[in-house]
């Protein structure tokens, strides 16, 4: 069994559909894990205050995970390490270059923690400034207590580093679902013993068996860190300089979603769970496709950009492109057409109610429109980081960024002085008699937010990468999306043929009702796509026959709390 194992992890990389299907099988287990903590969360706490302050406490660790914990990446790191093994006396400077890293994360992350826990009551008043004072009082403990997982989440991510320099890809993809193990013990056991607190316990759990998981195999290898205390502070500089673009980067998309978060606290009473049930919900196939095939593809830029072939890197850039668009258009339509049987299947039960489910549903389905930008704007990123260019992508989801806001802003005061425009939108996503459709603007404003960082970063792309040359993505794109409409109105018939031979009250026959009709969608938008000869589902088709999990690849680290 040992030998099985050693022998998976050590395969060689062979092509990004097949990196990009090995990295979706496991961004697929810990996003199924993590629908799973969704769905006990909705049926023992269910969408309302306690939930809205759970929601809530994350902003602030999760920003501080983002702007200090990232700036000790794994793909920041790695290189550093590799040149310092190759180079004399290697391992040596590798275990001084890690003890120099860990030493200034811990002092850094430590001291900006107690600092934001000491002024956590000034803090919740900017972040939630819709909640009661009781519901402030909660966030505050409980924000408090959270601050201790991006603690140990960055220190797995550090030693993350070593984890995969050593070919254990398996274990640290196995993190995020201790992580996700970890949140459902305190919503099962803890919650109904301790209350809000129960879950903030779970979390920091989570977070430490997230860190755990990985501390043998790096123990076995000699690379545990050491704290020092004389740091090499020029080194910890260097560190900073490379990473800081992409950390500001992520920094900003932090910071409007707290923005959307203090807005939706103003709302009716579960808005922010509402709108965070429905963001994690459109996550999973970002995190399926967009991230998959961006990391997958990130190692052989960076190759093909060093070794300036630049064919090749313009044409895997493009390769992943077309895998990303081939399978995102049929999955939007999948999920706007079946989006209530997918939500009340995963969501509704006991606490979680019917108007919540159609809230959520309608939520998703405004989210997943920019599903397919999302995961675009993952890959020109890293296409750019690939080329050492890191300005600006920064300077793009900055402007983006912002315009999330702004937008939220904007719809937020449309919805709220002329209704109609509102009671349009709830007539198209079939939620009229619902309470609290205002959060619509939430995310829509994401969505367009989404949108424009697509429309700026493409126009950036083809000037500085594609130039002159006849490269397009329309061929992929009408291909995918004739597919992905005749998925969508075979589902959408179906729903209704089948309507009246399930009886939808209970969730067994609501998923029969939805898995059956989106099968015959998926079955002859497959006919389709193999009539018009697509070539991208004949590289799927080549891909599986290759047996993509044998790959060797780089699994990517979490992205955030």
């Amino acid at each position: 069994m040992v030998n099985r194992i050693i022998t998976f992890l050590n395969k060689e990389f062979r092509g990004v559909n097949e990196a990009a299907l090995l990295l979706g099988g496991f961004a697929f287990l810990s996003q199924l894990l993590g629908l799973v903590r969704d769905r006990t969360l909705a049926h023992i706490v269910g969408a309302g205050p306690v939930l809205d302050v759970y929601y809530a406490a994350f902003r602030i660790p999760d920003f501080l995970y983002i702007s200090i914990a990232s700036l000790a990446s794994i793909t920041v790191l790695m290189p550093f390490l590799v040149e310092k093994i190759n180079s004399g006396n290697g391992y040596d400077k590798a275990k001084n270059f890690l003890n120099n890293v860990f030493s200034a994360y811990m002092i850094f992350m430590v001291s900006i923690s107690i600092v934001i826990a000491i002024l956590m009551p000034y803090i919740v008043s900017y972040i939630v400034p819709g909640f009661s004072e009781e519901q402030k009082a909660l966030l505050i403990t409980t924000s408090r207590i959270m601050l201790l997982s991006p603690i140990f989440i960055g220190l797995s991510n550090l030693i993350g580093t070593i984890t995969q320099l050593f070919r254990n890809f398996l274990i640290f993809s196995l993190s995020p679902i201790f992580y996700n193990i970890g949140i459902l013990f305190g919503v099962i056991f803890l919650y109904h013993r301790i209350g809000i607190y129960g879950l903030s316990v779970g979390v920091i759990l989570g977070a430490l068996m997230h860190f755990l998981v990985q501390v043998p195999v790096v123990i076995k290898h000699k690379f545990f860190p050491k704290f020092i205390t004389k740091i090499r502070w020029r080194e910890i500089f260097q560190v900073v300089k490379l990473s800081a673009p992409r950390t500001l980067a992520l920094s900003c998309n932090s910071i409007a979603f707290i923005f959307l978060i203090s807005m939706a606290s103003t709302l009716k009473q579960g808005s922010i769970s509402l709108f965070t049930f429905a963001y994690n919900l459109q996550s999973v196939p970002v995190g399926i496709i967009g991230i998959s095939y961006s990391v997958a593809a990130f190692p052989i830029l960076v190759k093909s950009f060093s070794m300036k072939d630049m064919d090749n890197f313009i044409g895997q850039i493009m390769q992943a492109a077309k895998q990303i668009v081939f399978w995102s258009l049929p999955v939007i339509t999948l999920l706007i057409v079946l989006r209530a049987q997918i939500v009340r299947v995963i969501l509704g039960s006991n606490s979680f109610t019917w108007a919540d489910t159609r809230l959520t549903a309608a939520s998703v389905s405004l989210f997943v429109i920019s599903l397919a930008t999302q995961g675009l704007v993952l890959l020109f990123v890293r296409g750019y980081y690939a080329a050492g260019n890191t300005k600006k992508p920064l300077f793009i989801n900055v402007s983006s960024s912002v315009m999330v806001i702004v937008f939220a802003k904007i719809l937020i005061f449309i919805f709220s002085h002329y209704p109609l425009v509102l009671s349009k939108l709830e007539i198209i996503l079939r939620v009229k008699d619902v309470p609290g459709t205002i959060m619509l603007a939430l995310p829509m404003a994401y969505a367009m937010g989404s949108l424009l960082n697509f429309f700026l970063i493409w126009i950036m792309f083809k000037k500085d990468f594609l130039c002159e040359k006849n490269i397009s993505l329309s061929k992929t794109f009408i291909q995918s999306f004739l597919a992905a409409i005749t998925m969508g109105l075979t589902a959408y018939i179906s729903l209704g043929f089948l309507n009246n031979m399930f009886d939808l009250d209970t969730g067994l026959e609501v998923f029969l009702q939805g898995f059956i009709s989106g099968t015959f969608g998926i079955l002859l938008g497959v006919f389709v796509l193999y009539l018009l000869k697509n070539k991208e589902f004949f590289d799927l088709i080549h891909a599986l026959r290759n047996k993509f999990w044998r790959n060797r690849v780089l699994a990517p680290e979490q992205g955030e709390l």
